[in-house]
């Protein structure tokens, strides 16, 4: 196995990327590859579907890396493409709907991260209906703010607040379930 340091080498392989040298595009697909995956995932349920997103999220990573400008970190540009592929994909296979509605309340989680596996975790999220999961993904892990998310999914800022809302109940009413199941309680 050839370790390749890739935050010496960022800058240099960039340039060549931007150049369509193919080895350092596949060394920069080697290292992001399954952060990326992983991000895609958050999403999509399936695996395959998943993968496909990413790779033709990449492709766009090589036919716009002349675009990025070093303002901010390389995988965090990379991320976002990720995201906006992610965002794209599920648009035209799903159509989402959201629902207009203004209530919202603010709810916290108590270390969830501490009581379930991740896979647990990813589950939960995964039961979500779609716009619920798609507006939580994007203001919890991605950490975009409302207004961000309003603009990306074209909606209006309150109703991604409510989408929010409605995804934390739904997740805390699951939490429950499985702690009263795993404690014998229910």
């Amino acid at each position: 196995m050839k370790v390749i340091y890739l935050h010496h080498q960022e800058n240099e392989l960039i340039k060549l990327a931007t150049e369509n040298n193919r080895q350092a595009q596949q060394q920069i697909y080697t290292h992001f590859s399954p952060k990326m995956l992983s991000v895609c995932r958050q999403y999509v349920k399936d695996i395959h579907q998943a993968e496909d997103i990413m790779i033709t999220a990449f492709m766009k990573v090589f036919v716009n890396i002349k675009n990025f400008e070093n303002k901010g970190s390389f995988e965090g540009w990379i991320r976002r493409i990720m995201v906006n592929e992610c965002i794209s994909f599920i648009r035209v296979e799903k159509k989402i709907k959201y629902i207009e509605d203004e209530t919202y309340f603010e709810e916290s989680f108590n270390n969830i991260e501490s009581q379930f596996s991740t896979d647990d975790i990813q589950s939960l999220i995964d039961s979500l209906p779609d716009g619920y999961k798609m507006v939580f993904n994007l203001y919890a892990i991605e950490g975009f703010k409302h207004k961000e998310i309003a603009s990306m999914l074209e909606i209006n800022e309150g109703t991604s607040k409510s989408q929010l809302s409605h995804a934390r109940k739904t997740l805390q009413t699951q939490i429950n379930k499985l702690k009263n199941y795993e404690y014998g309680t229910e």
